[in-house]
């Protein structure tokens, strides 16, 4: 496994429609694990494919429960509303809030293609939202309601 570099709120990748998954391969397998070491490496709770440059449908999330790795994520259902302090890897040193779903219902296939469902709630909800946001090219900037100030590397729900 390798760590990737984390591409920057200015680079162009970040704002293009990310790629269904078509077939899971063993490449497909070795980006999931990268980044997941990627992920952790940037003490980060979450990271989407194209955050490495690859337009393709793939997330990795631990909010210290372990990793999950989601394959073509598609929000099933949702509900309530949490406004909260979010950050990104890709946009460092900032941080605003931004109003999530408190709880969502996504469709996933795991790396063995197996559709599988979760729900989840809190941090694990907003972190699903924020991600699959990546995948449409949309990033947590475009939706925040007020910029917040940060502390030196204080950033645990960098997502």
């Amino acid at each position: 496994m390798a760590l990737r570099e984390i591409r920057l709120s200015d680079d162009p990748i970040l704002r293009k429609k990310s790629k269904e998954i078509t077939e899971i391969t063993d490449r497909i397998k070795i980006l999931l694990d990268d980044m997941i070491d990627t992920m952790n490496e940037a003490e980060g709770v979450g990271l989407a494919a194209p955050q490495v440059g690859v337009l393709r449908r793939a997330v990795v999330i631990d909010v210290g429960e372990g990793p999950i790795k989601l394959i073509n994520p598609v929000i099933t259902e949702m509900k309530g509303e949490e406004i909260d302090i979010e950050g990104c890897l890709s946009v460092p040193n900032r941080s605003g809030t931004v109003s999530r779903p408190q709880w969502v219902k996504v469709r996933y296939l795991d790396e063995n293609g197996k559709e599988k469902v979760l729900e989840g709630t809190g941090l694990l909800a907003r972190a699903i939202c924020h991600e699959i946001d990546h995948l449409e090219g949309i990033l947590y900037i475009d939706k925040i309601i007020e910029e917040v100030e940060i502390e030196e590397k204080n950033l645990s729900d960098e997502v």
